[in-house]
């Protein structure tokens, strides 16, 4: 009988051989196809691919976001002040016969030479901005700048870079200039309460100019209105003593020689020297008496 230790070895290289021609790409991952060490196909899409076993090789990529954080470097702003700012890249393969070329494949090679066109490009946009631009407003502006100029230097790398985020922008302990931006923070803090305390002033002098002003108003149209009624009051008080007097001449006029006595003589203390034949005494011992 025939040895079929043959027959299986061979069945089994061949099986081996087909194995060794296929390959998976999955969804998260691009790949590139070598023939002896040179690219003869790139950018595989995700699936089942071939290649010609022993000869040619695969080599798969992420092609998922991926990240660049470094330690907080020092910079010099437009007035020669240290800052600390810490940041973080957010970047992704764009080319991959590039990014094979340029750093072998390797991430983490691919990090370390994007590292420096980061870094270059966040030193000349902080040389050129003031410190208060800085660690304020400018953060929004100084990312869209940061991509611009970042993704020029990176597209020799065969990335592209979507997010450059400043996580902190700190000032370095060691320097005096903490005490500058305290000294500059109080000074705008106290000339936002000046000019709130000479705001709040105006508007305290021109309600009591207004207050005084109604008050004015107020008591003009009171003495206007009192003056027309102590007006109508002694005008019906005429009337009324009018009205008396024609119904009893001589009553009204003792009454009113009554009243005149009363207002002359009342506090008791009063001396009046008169003639006894006075208008003023008429009433006064009148029929001899």
């Amino acid at each position: 009988m025939r040895n079929p230790t043959p027959w299986i070895l061979a069945v089994l290289a061949v099986l081996l051989l087909a194995m060794s021609s296929v390959f998976v790409v999955s969804e998260a991952q691009t790949a590139i196809v070598l023939n002896l060490g040179k690219i003869v196909r790139s950018d595989l899409k995700p699936g089942l691919h071939f290649k010609l076993p022993l000869i040619e090789e695969v080599r798969r990529f992420d092609r998922r976001l991926l990240s660049l954080d470094d330690a907080a470097e020092r910079y010099l702003t437009a007035e020669k002040k240290d800052v600390e700012v810490d940041f973080f890249v957010k970047w992704r393969i764009s080319d991959v016969d590039t990014f094979y070329r340029s750093s072998g494949g390797n991430e983490e090679a691919a990090r370390a030479r994007l590292r420096p066109i980061v870094k270059n490009a966040l030193r000349n946009e902080i040389n050129q901005r003031a410190l208060q631009s800085v660690v304020s407003s400018g953060r929004a502006d100084l990312t869209q700048s940061l991509l611009k100029s970042i993704n020029e230097g990176a597209s020799t790398l065969g990335i592209v870079v979507l997010d450059v985020r400043i996580k902190r922008i700190n000032l370095p302990q060691d320097s005096n200039i903490l005490d500058s931006v305290f000294d500059r923070m109080r000074a705008d803090r106290l000339k936002i309460a000046n000019q709130l305390r000479a705001e709040g002033t105006q508007a305290a002098e021109g309600i009591t100019a207004d207050a005084e002003r109604q008050r004015q108003v107020i008591l003009a149209e009171a003495e206007r209105d009192a003056q027309r009624l102590r007006g109508e009051g002694d005008a019906k008080a005429a009337e009324i003593g009018a009205a008396a007097y024609g119904q009893d001449a001589e009553f009204y006029a003792f009454y009113r020689s009554l009243e005149a006595y009363r207002a002359t003589l009342g506090d008791g203390k009063t001396t009046m020297v008169l003639d006894p034949d006075s208008e003023f005494l008429r009433y006064f011992g009148q029929d001899g008496r």
